[in-house]
């Protein structure tokens, strides 16, 4: 998760990849009438956003063995609706700097989200709450480390669900 330009495709499909996990880029699940308000320099709305992360939270869903998905989720209550759907998701927000990300999507071709939407959708970024599941990574650090950072520890989160399921 995160803004554009943070490297969520990237890092997701070089996590798929570690992880044996298909990697899907959540763009590709916009319904054409967002992609053409972005395209057009037009910021989402959270009813334009509803229907995407509806197809997002299905796909989580109807992905048992595991999935991993590049999707912004930029609001708490959008990973909500996420969760609502596959309620053991775990994000990995990559962060960065604005100066680093406005150099990576100007430097980028053949993207529909105009560089001049970064600063909405750092107004709009909630941070991953104390009761996420989640980590947040630097994307300053390069994609290989990232990925092995996220891969430890999505590991020790699930090493502490099982501890936790033995003892119940």
């Amino acid at each position: 998760m995160g803004v554009s330009g943070c490297g969520k495709t990237t890092v997701g499909e070089r996590l798929g990849q570690e992880l044996g996990l298909a990697f899907i880029d959540g763009d590709s699940l916009h319904p054409a009438e967002n992609v053409a308000k972005m395209t057009a320099g037009t910021p989402l709305n959270d009813a334009d956003r509803a229907p995407w992360l509806a197809a997002v939270g299905r796909e989580l869903a109807g992905s048992p063995g595991g999935l991993v998905i590049a999707c912004s989720a930029l609001k708490r209550h959008y990973r909500d609706a996420i969760r609502a759907q596959a309620p053991e998701v775990f994000f990995v927000h990559l962060a960065g700097s604005r100066e680093v990300l406005a150099a990576r999507m100007e430097g980028r071709t053949g993207h529909f989200m105009p560089a001049g939407l970064l600063d909405s959708q750092l107004a709009t970024l909630e941070k991953l709450g104390a009761d996420e599941l989640g980590v947040v990574l630097d994307i300053s650090a390069p994609p290989k480390i990232l990925v092995g950072a996220a891969v430890v520890r999505l590991e020790d989160q699930r090493a502490g669900q099982r501890r936790s399921g033995a003892r119940r």
